[in-house]
């Protein structure tokens, strides 16, 4: 499946989260925060309860500017609220993989093999976490960074989600496919997404915006699945892609 391409944006040292609801999945999800920066007189909705959640927790408040707030955000989108976090604690693929089993559930992975765009491996995960997904495998290389570009993308999804970090994505198939999880690639040439089953332990592989799943992953794969189109365009934004695979998928594990 070819996805449509998406200019990269510029990205933001990990650590740095920015957005009402980012920062307040954060401070949810019960990870280390070093602070939390609030603009200056604006004390209104979601900024109080995150400012509340913050004091609970005993993190410190600081009140600034709102240039200050664009300095930390590169320019983001941070609605007067930025959190300064340690950085992305990485799982392993066991780590995954055990999180499915003390939930008592059939592992279901998201792979990225390529995913470049920081906003796209945000939502990517965004909609992994909202449809049950255990883990979202990336690679050290090709990938967009877990930044906090990527975390406002995720609406905080990221800090509820499992990530691996991986060498190779190959190997990482390879040893999932070990483990007893069945491989699909989503890619334009495979079945129906309505006609395939999904339902057990799965692992579903999307691949870059401009090219897709590469060859040597693409042999990796048990299957190919795709996403029936019915207007003009060809294709979808690989966040979009992963939107309607993984909600299909979760429908026919939870049905």
């Amino acid at each position: 499946m070819k996805y449509d391409k998406k200019s990269e944006a510029e990205p933001v040292d990990d650590g740095i989260c920015y957005g009402r609801n980012a920062v307040l999945e954060l401070l949810k999800s019960g990870r280390d925060v070093d602070k939390i920066y609030v603009k200056n007189g604006d004390i209104e909705g979601s900024v109080t309860l995150i400012i509340a959640k913050a004091k609970e927790r005993g993190i410190p408040v600081v009140y600034v500017e709102k240039e200050k707030l664009d300095k930390l955000s590169r320019g983001g989108a941070h609605q007067g609220v930025v959190a300064s976090a340690a950085g992305v604690e990485y799982s392993s693929i066991d780590g995954i993989l055990e999180y499915a089993a003390e939930r008592g559930e059939q592992p279901f992975i998201v792979v990225c093999d390529g995913v470049e765009d920081p906003h796209n491996l945000g939502a990517v995960i965004r909609c992994a976490e909202g449809c049950g997904v255990h883990g979202v495998i990336i690679s050290k290389r090709h990938s967009a960074t877990v930044n906090a570009t990527a975390v406002k993308a995720s609406a905080g999804a990221i800090a509820h989600m499992r990530i691996a970090k991986v060498t190779n994505i190959a190997a990482a198939l390879d040893e999932l496919k070990e483990k007893g999880l069945w491989v699909y690639g989503a890619e334009a040439d495979g079945e129906s997404i309505y006609d395939t089953d999904m339902s057990g332990a799965a692992a579903i592989v999307v691949g870059s915006e401009g090219f897709g799943i590469s060859r040597l992953i693409r042999e990796k794969c048990d299957f190919m699945v795709s996403i029936p189109m019915y207007g003009k365009v060809n294709s979808f934004n690989v966040s979009c892609a992963a939107a309607v695979i993984l909600c299909e998928a979760a429908r026919k594990r939870n049905g």
